[in-house]
Order: structure tokens, then C-alpha cells, then sequence
């Protein structure tokens, strides 16, 4: 699937069932394949990093690892990738609602819109997937991670701010389902 489809990212495990991950790895950089690859293994001694990190992937990480700090190195990997140009490359805009994604600024309209870190994740998820229903597991799960409990009301609280920040009419809850951005 690496070699025929096109993805922003690949995490890749040594122990596969037909072929070693590093005879993946090699195949793949051998045709050229410059997509980022993260190497998610139990293998943790030394030489087996030096020889993934030698072997072409882009970071290695071992078993037992916390989801928040794969995110995070998934988040670098696709960030070393970009190469914005302009405010228009690296801003997210859905209707009067602008999110620049370097300054970490946002605006409604003309004005200029104060936003905790978890508001201005929540609204960039939101801003990524206009008017797809997105539940609260999956909205906790993507901001919070999965150590956060899942009973836990938070995702409730930050909507409301998003809310009172960006417009009421803007955020739609959808009864048994979750939340929906409303273009």
C-alpha cells in the first residue's frame, strides 16, 4: 500500500508476519519514497534504532510509548514537510472564521480572537472537518488523548467556549451524536 497509494505519513512496526519492517523501510527508500516514516517497534536496543534511523525512518519509537508524544512527533514529521510561502498556505479558513496555523492567531472576521491552546485545537479540528459530525470520544481523544477519562464533561466546557468566542450559531449539537461546525 506505501508503494502504490499517497500518504502524509507512515508508522511503521519491525515485526511484521511476511517481511521485517527494516526490508520495508529499505524497499521503500530504495524507490525514491520520501514520505515521513515513524518506526513504532518493541525493539529497543540500540543498534536496532541506529539501524532504523540509519535505514532511512525519520524517528523511532519504542514500545511502551504515551499516544500524546506520538502525536507530537507525528505533528513535527508533517511540519518539517511543509514549506509554506504564504499566509494563505499555512491558514485554515471556513466561512468568516480564519485560523493561521504558524501564529497560532484567530480571527472572526477582522477581529482578532483570544484562544487557549485546547480552544484553538478544538477549533482547528473543527475547521478541518466542516459540518462532519464529530463525537465527543473522538474530539477528547484527538485534544485530550486517551489517558483522559472518558466520562469526563471537558469536551462540553471547551465547545461552550468556542461558542461564545466564534458564534453560537456556529458549533451545532447534533442530540446522541456529538458536534458538528457549520459552515
Amino acid at each position: 500500500m506505501a508503494q502504490g497509494a499517497e500518504f502524509e505519513l507512515l508508522i511503521l512496526d519491525l515485526g511484521l508476519p511476511d517481511m521485517d519492517g527494516l526490508e520495508v523501510l529499505a524497499v521503500l527508500r530504495g524507490q525514491g519514497q520520501v514520505l515521513p516514516i515513524i518506526v513504532l517497534t518493541a525493539r529497543d536496543e540500540i543498534d536496532d534504532t541506529i539501524a532504523g534511523l540509519e535505514g532511512g525512518a525519520d524517528d523511532y519509537i519504542t514500545k511502551p510509548f504515551r499516544f500524546e508524544e506520538l502525536l507530537a512527533r507525528m505533528r513535527v514529521q508533517l511540519r518539517n514537510r511543509q514549506v509554506p510561502r504564504t499566509k494563505e498556505d499555512t491558514a485554515l479558513k471556513v466561512g468568516n472564521i480564519t485560523l493561521d496555523l504558524l501564529t497560532r492567531q484567530a480571527w472572526v472576521g477582522e477581529d482578532l480572537i483570544d484562544l487557549s491552546t485546547r480552544e484553538f485545537l478544538l477549533a482547528e479540528v473543527f475547521l478541518r472537518h466542516p459540518m462532519q459530525v464529530m463525537t465527543r470520544e473522538q474530539l477528547l481523544n484527538r485534544i485530550w488523548g486517551y489517558d483522559y477519562d472518558p466520562g469526563s464533561n471537558i469536551v462540553d466546557v471547551y465547545v461552550g467556549h468556542l461558542r461564545r468566542k466564534l458564534g453560537g450559531n456556529r458549533i451545532e449539537t447534533v442530540r446522541g451524536m456529538g458536534y458538528r461546525f457549520k459552515t
